[in-house]
């Protein structure tokens, strides 16, 4: 097991040299993207290049959200490259977080589903390591920051929106707020999402938690954005997202509370 301080201080993850034959499984992996044309191609290509060599049968997707810069443009030329393994999911609107993921869900065709967002804070090559923590009864793996790279006021605010969704949710999962996740695609049949909004995780975490599957966390690396601007830090997704959290947790935890109570 690797130490949290050593991958402080030892910078991107890179594979070993005696990394064994490919995985046999199969894995869909889709990034929501929204005005994310900058980091696009770098990030697919160092895709492909880590599920070349770590997985037998993939399927890289990538949903636009409703860009309103040359994302399409890119996506078009990506599409050319990289052929049939390539596939775009596009929303001529945007339809926020949470529904970039449905779409990006609803997508996936293999038995296992990563995916994490198109501004790449997190670094693709790291995805092994959720990989090696796969086992039969594991039904997601997902990351945590180990150090938050962002302006001070996101990680404030960060800070207190993942400490009031775990206490609000009860939820065990230490990092909600980190989009670096592999999920066993049938359990994401067996939990239905609804949010819209970044409530999209706490649903998607809480759900899993109830399932009874198996939950693993593995600490992975954060980079500050380079290009664009976070949707989620706005006044108006914060209010929306606050409301949406609030209506969720009336949904999934109180009324179900509450029914209990009544009447036998």
């Amino acid at each position: 097991m690797i130490e949290p301080n050593l991958l402080l201080t030892a910078g991107p993850w890179e594979a070993s040299e005696e990394t064994a034959a490919p995985l046999p499984i199969s894995l869909s992996v889709f990034f929501p993207a929204y005005n994310d044309a900058p980091s696009l191609p770098a990030l697919i290509k160092r895709t492909f290049q880590v599920l070349e060599e770590w997985v037998e049968d993939f399927e890289v997707i990538v949903v636009n959200d409703g860009s309103t810069d040359y994302t399409s443009l890119v996506l078009a030329g990506l599409r050319d490259r990289y052929g049939s393994r390539f596939r775009v999911v596009t929303h001529e609107r945007n339809r926020g977080y949470g529904g970039a993921l449905r779409s990006g869900f609803a997508a996936a065709t293999k038995d296992f589903v990563f995916y994490t967002d198109g501004d790449a804070q997190y670094d693709v090559a790291e995805l092994p390591r959720l990989l090696e923590k796969l086992d039969p009864a594991v039904g997601l793996v997902n990351g945590y920051k180990l150090y938050r790279q962002d302006p001070w006021h996101r990680i404030w605010i960060g800070g207190i929106y993942n400490r009031f969704a775990r206490l609000l949710f009860r939820v065990k999962l230490r990092d909600i707020d980190c989009d670096f996740r592999l999920i066993r695609r049938r359990l994401l049949d067996q939990v239905p999402l609804t949010s819209t909004s970044g409530t999209v995780c706490v649903e998607l975490v809480k759900k899993i938690e109830l399932s009874g599957a198996h939950v693993v966390e593995v600490p992975v690396m954060h980079y500050p954005r380079l290009h664009g601007r976070s949707q989620f830090f706005r006044l108006r997704s914060l209010l929306t997202t606050l409301a949406q959290l609030l209506k969720l947790h009336r949904r999934m935890i109180l009324v179900p509370f509450l029914r209990r109570l009544g009447p036998r």
